[in-house]
């Protein structure tokens, strides 16, 4: 399995920036995708940001020009830059993996999740 370790989060004042780190470690190969999402109180999960295998980036709308996300394939590490944050950023920020391995009758999907990390933004 892949174990996700989030790092990064915390309080911070309106139009401030923070670096989410998720570190994954166990068995790594064949993660076909790693994805931030975040989750309010009352809200459903959302997609924050994801980038796949092959390097490709999507981000939700009202992130977009404000996050990065990035790879470090040498430490086996996803980040998200936040810059410009805003109230509206505050939820608990989750890691997100997704690995496709061989089996008997085809491919086998896995999901795996970090246990998420604080992001608080003050007015």
């Amino acid at each position: 399995q892949v174990q996700l370790v989030e790092s990064g989060g915390g309080l911070v004042q309106a139009g401030g920036s923070l670096r989410l780190s998720c570190a994954a470690s166990g068995i790594i190969f064949s993660i076909s995708a790693m994805g931030w999402y975040r989750q309010a109180p009352g809200k459903q999960r959302e997609l924050v940001a994801i980038i796949t295998s092959g390097g490709g980036t999507h981000y939700e709308d009202s992130v977009k020009g404000r996050c990065t996300i990035s790879r470090d394939n040498a430490k086996n590490t996803v980040y998200l830059q936040m810059n410009s944050l805003k109230p509206e950023d505050s939820a608990v920020y989750y890691c997100n993996a997704d690995q496709r391995l061989p089996g008997p009758f085809g491919t086998h999907e896995y999901e795996y999740w970090g246990r998420g990390t604080q992001v608080t933004v003050s007015s």
